[in-house]
């Protein structure tokens, strides 16, 4: 099993999407986190449930209890 610390380290500088609570995806270039699993994201786009648009929302700053599974894409 792969500790999020630890997925996060090796995803540096690279894309990820990301699974909130609310049922959005996030897909953008991980540039940094803390040990609380916030996260800064760059050139980040947001898929949203179905029949709505994807939106490019650019830098984002994402609280690390939002984020429901990590994937290195």
């Amino acid at each position: 099993m792969v500790m999020p610390a630890a997925l996060l380290e090796s995803s540096l500088d690279k894309r990820i999407s990301l699974l909130l609570k609310d049922g959005r995806s996030l897909e953008g270039k991980l540039t940094g986190f803390d040990e609380y699993m916030n996260m800064v994201l760059d050139d980040t786009m947001e898929t949203g449930a179905e029949g709505s648009d994807d939106r490019r929302l650019g830098k984002v700053v994402l609280r690390g209890s939002n984020v429901v599974s990590i994937a290195i894409l």
